[in-house]
């Protein structure tokens, strides 16, 4: 596999500003592992939340009795982007079509090639490379890896003249069944969240470009033809109500796509945004369960309210939950 790189994304960002995007990881059983893990890759990982399932095993569903008191999800900010991490089983696993960016800007970090060198460390111990650690037209020091959870990470030392960007930007990469559709799904998430936030989280376009813009469409060698046009998008980058996020049609294609393993979650003021985000976003109605749903091009979302850690407190909260497809704020 030969994915392909992000160019230099020059979004300007403001790390102060939390936005009610974050992404969700689902591991199998080590959740808690995958945190150790990663403070010892990164300078700043704080854990700001832990929920646990109900300690009565008949309050679960039979496939979750054996998970009865133990850790069920942990909110965790890793340097400048919002997690959610959930400790189920090994009903999913993450693919790289969402990935996440990590930009060491020497504006930012002094020392951002040594930084991404300990960060590469770390994420390879059990992990494996997607693309090597080396410079790049795009990066003089870059590599793509994923970590021994199936997590995968584009690390790139960035342009110190250029616009400040987050450290951190979940990554889309629109292959298999999705191949080519970038363009359109930028297009669709933009109007979806500037008609739902409006302009007090703006979204919009950074950047995009396209294969006929940086050369062509790739050539992938004798007998292989790469699924791009001169049309597809090799690199974009936007905001979804203040989060920045970048999107890509890869080259080379890829024979996965977008599963559960890794999604976005949305938080939602009040029961009118969700109703909004879920019309838009839910397009599976096989997908729909405990406020997650799956949109026309594949990724997988959670709508969920912002008054969760507090929803989540009341007696037969989870039972509710597991019992609902779209969050229902009235019922608990």
């Amino acid at each position: 596999m030969t994915p392909n790189p992000v160019l230099d994304p020059r979004p300007p960002t403001d790390e102060t500003e939390r936005t009610p995007l974050a992404v969700s990881l689902w591991f199998d059983r080590c959740a808690q592992d995958a945190v150790e893990h990663y403070t010892r890759a990164f300078r700043s990982v704080t854990v700001e939340r832990a929920e646990n399932y109900p300690a009565d095993p008949a309050e679960l569903p039979d496939f979750q009795r054996d998970l009865a008191g133990e850790l069920l999800a942990l909110d965790l900010r890793i340097e400048d982007l919002d997690f959610t991490f959930i400790n189920a089983d090994d009903t999913f696993r993450p693919t790289p079509s969402l990935n996440l960016t990590v930009n060491f800007d020497p504006a930012r970090h002094t020392d951002a090639r040594a930084y991404l060198d300990r960060v590469h460390a770390v994420l390879m111990e059990g992990g494996r490379e997607l693309m090597p650690l080396d410079a790049y037209p795009f990066s003089p020091h870059y590599a793509w890896v994923e970590d021994r959870f199936g997590v995968s990470w584009q690390l790139m030392v960035t342009n110190p003249d250029g616009q400040p960007r987050p450290f951190l930007l979940p990554s889309l990469s629109f292959g298999g069944p999705q191949q080519n559709r970038a363009a359109e799904a930028v297009d669709y998430y933009l109007q979806t969240f500037t008609r739902i936030f409006g302009p007090d989280l703006p979204s919009g376009l950074g950047h995009l470009y396209t294969y006929g813009e940086f050369g062509g469409v790739p050539d992938l060698g004798p007998g292989v033809e790469s699924p791009v046009t001169a049309e597809s998008v090799i690199h974009a980058d936007f905001r979804l109500a203040g989060q920045w996020c970048t999107a890509m049609d890869p080259g080379a294609g890829q024979d996965f796509t977008f599963t559960e393993g890794v999604s976005l979650i949305v938080y939602a003021q009040d029961q009118a945004q969700i109703d909004a985000l879920w019309e838009a976003l839910s397009h599976v109605p096989e997908a729909e369960a405990c406020g997650w749903c799956k949109d026309r091009f594949g990724l997988s979302w959670q709508i969920v309210p912002r008054t969760w850690p507090e929803l989540s407190t009341r007696p037969g909260a989870y039972q509710t939950m597991m019992g609902q497809k779209k969050i229902i704020i009235a019922e608990y």
